[in-house]
């Protein structure tokens, strides 16, 4: 594909992408709020301007694929993309969330070539998203206990995506990536405390507690909403299982959470 639009070009799976896409030498443009031209799912004319001359989008939706009002956007976005010659989507979506798999049929059903990929919580929600500044404090507290969950690294993520937008054979494909050994967020952070040599607890707290606090920090009541959504819905266990999408796609085990956290914590993220 020539000419390739990253959406959420500042995300933590769209910078990834841009960057390895532009090592290729490979013509890509990354987009967001703060952009020129600049993208927002929530103002409609922002769209057209940043698929002129498009032949490949990766779809990143914000906040979360699973959100209220990203079904309808994801329809509308990909029928303006098919009617201004854009050839190919690489959608991101949610393992084990209902709402996200709406969007992956509308992806699969628009007319162009698609690649649905499909993944389980992210390792840089530690060091690069909502967790951080509690790693950092030493004290993590969340409303979720012994679910195990099959971490997966952004890294992996972005290399599957640019292998579907770049290579042969990936037309088509759902991949569900994961890690390759589940972990419960306790033994996720046991891991991270080993990794940069310093005690890090976890304390399980009840929803209500944990939503309260976002209230407090002034978190919108939507976004409280989805958050709730995915520690108490998606987090039921649905999601305690590997899958091999990664090995499918690339041909290579996945990234194992403690290789995440040994070269998280060499940056110093984690203090």
């Amino acid at each position: 594909m020539n000419n390739i639009l990253i959406l959420g070009a500042n995300g933590k799976t769209g910078k990834r992408v841009l960057n390895k896409l532009t090592k290729l030498g490979l013509p890509a443009k990354g987009v967001s709020r703060s952009s020129q031209p600049s993208f927002d799912w929530t103002d409609r004319s922002t769209w057209a301007p940043v698929l002129q001359h498009v032949d490949a989008v990766y779809i990143t939706y914000q906040p979360d694929i699973a959100a209220p009002g990203a079904e309808n956007a994801i329809r509308e976005f990909s029928a303006l993309a098919k009617k201004q010659g854009v050839r190919k989507l690489v959608l991101l979506s949610g393992r084990g969330e209902k709402e996200a798999q709406l969007c992956e049929s509308i992806v699969i059903h628009a007319g162009m070539e698609w690649t649905i990929v499909r993944a389980s919580w992210f390792c840089q929600n530690f060091d690069e998203g909502t967790f951080v500044e509690q790693v950092q404090a030493g004290y993590v507290s969340l409303p979720v206990g012994k679910v195990g969950e099959p971490f997966v690294d952004a890294d992996d993520i972005a290399d599957v995506v640019v292998a579907a937008l770049t290579e042969e054979g990936h037309n088509s494909k759902v991949y569900e990536v994961t890690g390759p050994r589940l972990l419960t967020f306790q033994e996720a952070v046991e891991e991270i405390s080993r990794a940069a040599g310093k005690p890090v607890q976890y304390e399980q707290i009840p929803m209500e507690a944990y939503a309260a606090v976002l209230t407090e920090y002034e978190v919108p009541d939507e976004v409280i909403s989805l958050i709730t959504y995915l520690f108490t819905e998606v987090l039921d266990g649905r999601n305690e299982s590997i899958t091999d999408g990664v090995q499918q796609a690339l041909g290579r085990k996945p990234t194992d959470f403690s290789e995440y956290a040994r070269k998280a914590a060499a940056t110093g993220v984690w203090g």
